[in-house]
């Protein structure tokens, strides 16, 4: 955004950058670094937390920095105020910290990262996180507690549910009324895990478990379903329509966006909410596209004489994500301009349900995102509501009660939980209060072995 580079020159030039905290040192957590480090005018980044410390250090170390390894919340924040870069294992004292104007939450964990998000809103410190998992989970009562601390609590741009907001907005300013907010995506295979992936994963220096996560579909319907729970769109089925032009075949020649517009047209609705979608073997991508329909004739005329076509469809796209190199520009917006660039609107409209990657027996434990037991698909939160059906952010770490069949989608009285997960309180605490009456309040509420707040 352009207004955002002048307000960080005017903090530079003030002598008063942006002091941000950054919870995460893996493959994303290193960009975001370098981009801060090496690039950013008026922001300075004053500390990492990461379990292995060693990774933190290396984050520092990739810009010829060496970071000065603190382990309280006291000696964080004397680094901080002396403006040494500091290293720490104990994401809470980070959080925490006094000093800090933002915390960026970059780990793609769930129970971990809710502890670090939850105290940093709780510290009265903005928190921009490239979390969709968590978001997806928990991200509406995470953005109740962050409005009643009056602080802002939003997902980053350069991925892309944050570049798809950006065209919403965009789109919408038009005076064209969004009805698909869509991702576009070179695979979708539910039954890839981390075998499949392991080269690609080695050739990026990425974990196998997580590319995984982006083949078999659980990924894009974290970042799909945040994209809805931004807008109140939701899905139109179970596991989206998600066309897929490339026929399986991740090489074959990509046809161009505009052309996909007739496999959604049938399922749009001006009239309604709208619906978040992806769709496989389109270009430009990996980019992202936004579909919005107009009605003023004088209007459409004008969008056909710029090559948009007849209407009443009209498809809008980015054509790139950048992921960390944007990363930088939505902390300025959270502390400089109180912007967020996608969080919730209120209650969520569509969640993310685990469903068999093959036959699970009793005893079988759910261990990763892109593992080897479950994969993720959106599924309107009227139907999980309804059907009590497992998101698949509590799932990981339960153990299976009874078998269940490959691609059934798991229910709350399938899986034993894991006792004291923050993440189920939180869980607990969000249906409370977006959704009192639910009829699957009950049956989460005894899986979880506890009553609602």
């Amino acid at each position: 955004m352009i207004i955002v580079d002048t307000a960080l020159a005017k903090r530079e030039a003030e002598g008063r950058p942006i002091r941000v905290g950054m919870i995460g040192a893996g493959f994303q957590g290193s960009g975001i670094a370098l981009q801060i480090l090496t690039a950013t005018t008026g922001m300075r980044l004053c500390a990492v937390a990461n379990r292995n410390i060693g990774s933190a250090v290396g984050v520092y170390d990739q810009a010829g920095i060496e970071p000065l390894r603190c382990d309280t919340q006291a000696e964080l924040e004397r680094a901080i105020a002396s403006g040494t870069p500091a290293v720490t294992e104990d994401a809470q004292a980070l959080a925490c910290a006094e000093g800090l104007d933002a915390i960026i939450e970059v780990t793609g964990s769930i129970e971990y990262a809710a502890h670090a998000v939850l105290a940093a809103l709780q510290a009265g410190k903005h928190v921009v996180q490239m979390n969709a998992e968590l978001d997806g989970t928990i991200g509406p009562i995470l953005k109740h507690k962050a409005d009643q601390a009056g602080v802002i609590y939003t997902f980053s741009d350069g991925d892309q549910p944050g570049v798809q907001m950006n065209l919403y907005r965009f789109v919408a300013g038009l005076g064209v009324k969004p009805v698909l907010c869509g991702n576009i995506k070179g695979l979708h295979d539910p039954y890839r895990n981390p075998t499949t992936q392991q080269e690609f994963a080695r050739r990026w220096g990425q974990k196998p478990a997580m590319v995984a996560s982006f083949a078999d579909g659980t990924k894009i319907s974290f970042e799909q379903a945040i994209v809805a729970n931004a807008t109140g769109m939701r899905v139109a089925r179970r596991g989206m329509l998600g066309p897929d032009f490339s026929g399986g075949n991740p090489g074959a020649p990509l046809v161009p966006i505009e052309d996909t517009l007739a496999a959604f047209e049938s399922h749009l609705d001006p009239h309604e909410p709208g619906l978040v979608d992806y769709v496989v073997g389109a270009r430009p991508g990996p980019g992202v596209f936004v579909i919005g329909t107009l009605e003023n004739p004088r209007q459409r005329h004008y969008l056909e004489l710029y090559k948009l076509g007849k209407g009443p469809y009209y498809s809008f796209y980015t054509p790139y994500h950048l992921c960390h190199f944007e990363v930088p520009n939505s902390v300025a917006r959270a502390v400089l301009f109180s912007d967020p660039v996608l969080t919730p609107s209120g209650g969520p409209s569509v969640g993310v349900i685990a469903v068999a990657k093959q036959d699970l027996s009793p005893g079988d434990s759910i261990d990763d995102f892109g593992g080897y037991q479950a994969y993720g698909v959106a599924e309107n939160m009227a139907a999980i509501r309804a059907e009590s059906l497992l998101p698949i952010g509590l799932a990981l770490g339960c153990t299976l009660k009874r078998a269940v069949a490959k691609d059934t989608a798991l229910t709350f009285d399938d899986v034993q939980f894991p006792a004291g997960r923050l993440v189920d309180r939180l869980y607990a605490e969000q249906e409370s209060l977006f959704a009192p009456d639910a009829a699957s309040t009950s049956g989460f509420r005894t899986a979880i072995g506890q009553e609602y707040p």
